[in-house]
């Protein structure tokens, strides 16, 4: 199960994480974030000890979206030390989403 990034964990959780972290920008109200939002569980229990998988509700913490200059939801940041390495925007189709992922895992 994906983990739920906060204000209070974030930091912890995503900029602090020895692993590579894939953090969902969502909102209850974005039809194309419920569409990935399974894909992104999936991903979070097949490449478990490999790859930190989260969500971030834009509506709950505005401020990390704005941080981060979250536009357009669904978004998709991998973070690696610390540091955002990849964006995805939008839905797009599993296959795709681990190809993007992949260079970014410590194997």
């Amino acid at each position: 199960m994906a983990l739920e990034f906060t204000t209070t964990n974030f930091d912890t959780e995503v900029i602090k994480s020895s692993k590579p972290v894939l953090v969902d920008f969502w909102a209850e109200w974005c039809g194309p974030c419920r569409m990935i939002g399974p894909i992104v569980e999936d991903l979070g229990k097949e490449l478990e000890g490999q790859l930190k998988v989260g969500k971030l509700n834009v509506d709950q913490e505005p401020a990390i979206a704005q941080k981060y200059g979250i536009r357009n939801i669904p978004t998709l940041l991998v973070f690696k030390n610390g540091e955002v390495a990849d964006k995805i925007v939008g839905a797009i189709p599993k296959p795709m989403l681990l190809k993007k992922i992949q260079p970014h895992l410590d194997n």
